[in-house]
C-alpha cells in the first residue's frame, strides 16, 4: 500500500528532522518497503500549542514522506514515532492501493533543504 506520512518534530536543527526521516526510511526498507519520496517543508507555527513528552511546543518542523509498505510496516513505524520525544505529532494516510496503474498517477516529491 502506498502511505503518505506527515510528521512534526520539535524546533531545533534539520540534524535532527534528519535522523528522525534516515531511522523511519531504514525501517520501512528493512521491512521490505520502497520509499517514494521525502520532502523538508520547514518550520512552521502550530495552529495552537501543543503539549507532548512534558513539554509545549508553539513551532514545529514538518516534513513528508511517502512510501509503500505493508500494514504491519505501517504500523512500526507509528509505533516507532510515537515513542520518539523529538516528535511532537505524526499522521498516515493511505493513498494507494498498491496497483501500479493507481501508483503511477501520484507524483513523487523529493527533499529539499529550506
Amino acid at each position: 500500500m502506498l502511505y503518505e506520512l506527515i510528521g512534526i518534530v520539535r524546533p531545533g536543527s534539520a540534524a535532527e528532522v534528519k535522523e528522525i526521516v534516515l531511522a523511519t526510511g531504514q525501517l520501512i526498507l528493512q521491512q521490505r518497503g520502497v520509499i517514494r519520496g521525502v520532502s523538508n517543508w520547514g518550520t512552521f507555527a502550530l495552529p495552537k500549542t501543543i503539549s507532548v513528552h512534558q513539554m509545549r511546543h508553539q513551532t514545529g518542523h514538518y516534513f513528508a514522506m511517502r512510501y509503500d509498505s505493508s500494514s504491519k510496516t505501517q504500523d512500526a513505524v507509528r509505533n516507532m514515532l510515537r515513542l520518539d520525544p523529538r516528535m511532537i505529532r505524526h499522521s498516515s494516510v493511505k493513498i494507494g492501493d498498491g496497483k501500479l496503474e493507481t501508483s503511477a498517477a501520484i507524483k513523487g516529491i523529493a527533499w529539499r533543504e529550506q
